[in-house]
């Protein structure tokens, strides 16, 4: 059984406690895009985590977790974070943690650009997380990047035909860096010396991960595939250029893992009960003064990756819809429901008015940066459901709230999360 999870919305959805409240169901857990910039929040009976680049199965002694050839990482953030979560407890080895060979490598000099960019942009900026994701894809696709594999080379002393292929990359960068201000020529030695640091550390995971997933497919063995971000923030589908630089999409999935020729036999998608959105571009159910500032902080919505903020609204069903439809997803995993649980009355937007129109198809482009919210409201329950574990334990108003958003957005929901805890959340009866 091949699974995805993926998120529905601009990210942050609640995927890194789907993946390791389900983890135990699979033999094997694989991010399949992105970085870094964003991040996975996790609570079980080992403390909380926040994982940037660790698959969320990490936590299950049985289970193999791969980084797949979709991603671009930051050796040394990863050196860091595997660092960190092993002072927490959790055993990281070889055996359970797999990088593969083909991923890319986000480079110092990505996040400096990254970074100059940004601040040169100013106020038109797109809000990126500062840690070199867009450049470093930017460079594969140049084909002008270092691929994880190729450090080992380095490390075994093969420095010749290495050293070579990096001062072609560095002379290339500097000419495209040096018209910034405040740029500082990328060194050589500098740089050589990063890659040795921390690839030595992380030489022991790195693996041909293609062939240990296809033998894996071929063995029927199961495997659940994990993304970054939502269907808003995708490259070719989200609210562009207010996106990643990665596909997030489940249909991605087998190719950012390394075994293309797969299909996928499922696709939770995963929404929360109301919305939530980090970085800049248009949000169209955004909620302001005390009103945000409330459900802010009893979501405790602030970037796992960098502590921003998180921009918060009431369920958002136009782009819910669209993001159910990018994502085929075939249930849905409703996070948060708990949250919403103090609030007399619940903001739903049920449709944008754009210049006048009302439209329930989610817009591209200049319409949606023009889009205001319809707003209805549904019954609140005012009372604690975070003990609840099955639907019949759940108040009238929260099963009407669930049953109207699976109406409007097509797709039933399976998963109900009443709580942050792994054991906090409730399977629908269908």
């Amino acid at each position: 059984m091949l699974t995805a999870i993926a998120g529905i919305n601009w990210g942050d959805e609640g995927k890194g406690r789907m993946v390791d409240m389900l983890s135990d169901r699979f033999d094997i857990i694989c991010r399949y895009q992105g970085g870094n910039n964003a991040g996975h929040t996790v609570i079980n009976d080992m403390g909380m985590f926040k994982l940037n680049l660790l698959p969320s199965g990490i936590f299950r002694k049985d289970v193999v977790n791969i980084m797949g050839c979709g991603m671009v990482v930051d050796i040394e953030h990863l050196c860091g974070e595997i660092e960190q979560v092993r002072a927490q407890g959790v055993d990281i080895t070889p055996q359970n943690l797999k990088l593969s060979e083909s991923a890319f490598i986000c480079m110092p000099y990505h996040k400096m650009h990254d970074i100059l960019e940004e601040e040169r942009l100013a106020d038109k900026k797109y809000g990126s997380t500062r840690r070199g994701i867009a450049p470093a894809y930017g460079d594969k696709y140049m084909k002008k990047a270092l691929r994880v594999g190729e450090l080992l080379e380095l490390i075994e002393g093969n420095t010749s035909e290495f050293e070579s292929k990096l001062g072609y990359i560095l002379e290339w960068k500097n000419l495209t860096l040096k018209g910034y201000p405040g740029y500082n020529k990328v060194e050589l030695s500098e740089t050589l010396k990063w890659l040795r640091t921390y690839g030595a550390v992380i030489k022991p995971f790195i693996a041909n991960t293609s062939k240990l997933l296809q033998t894996a497919v071929d063995d029927k063995q199961n495997i659940l595939f994990e993304a970054q971000l939502g269907a808003l923030r995708d490259i070719d589908y989200g609210i562009y250029p207010y996106t990643t630089s990665s596909q997030t999409l489940a249909a991605y999935a087998p190719i950012g893992a390394g075994i293309p020729g797969t299909r996928l036999n499922r696709v939770i998608g995963v929404t929360k009960a109301y919305s939530s959105c980090v970085g800049e571009g248009p949000f169209a159910a955004e909620m302001f003064g005390d009103e945000a500032r409330a459900l802010r902080v009893a979501g405790g919505e602030f970037g796992a990756a960098t502590g921003r903020p998180r921009r918060v609204g009431g369920f958002d069903m136009v782009a819910s819809r669209y993001g159910v439809s990018v994502q085929g997803a075939d249930e849905l995993a409703l996070t948060k429901l708990d949250v919403i649980s103090n609030l007399d009355k619940i903001p739903v937007c049920v449709a944008y008015n754009i210049d006048g129109v009302i439209r329930e198809r989610f817009p591209i482009g200049g319409e949606l940066a023009r889009a205001t919210p319809v707003i209805e409201y549904m019954e609140g329950w005012q009372t604690d459901i975070t003990k609840c574990r099955t639907p019949g334990d759940l108040p009238r108003a929260a099963l009407n709230y669930i049953k109207f958003i699976e109406k409007e957005v097509k797709c039933s929901i399976k998963y109900v999360s009443v709580g942050a805890g792994r054991d906090e959340y409730l399977i629908m009866e269908k």
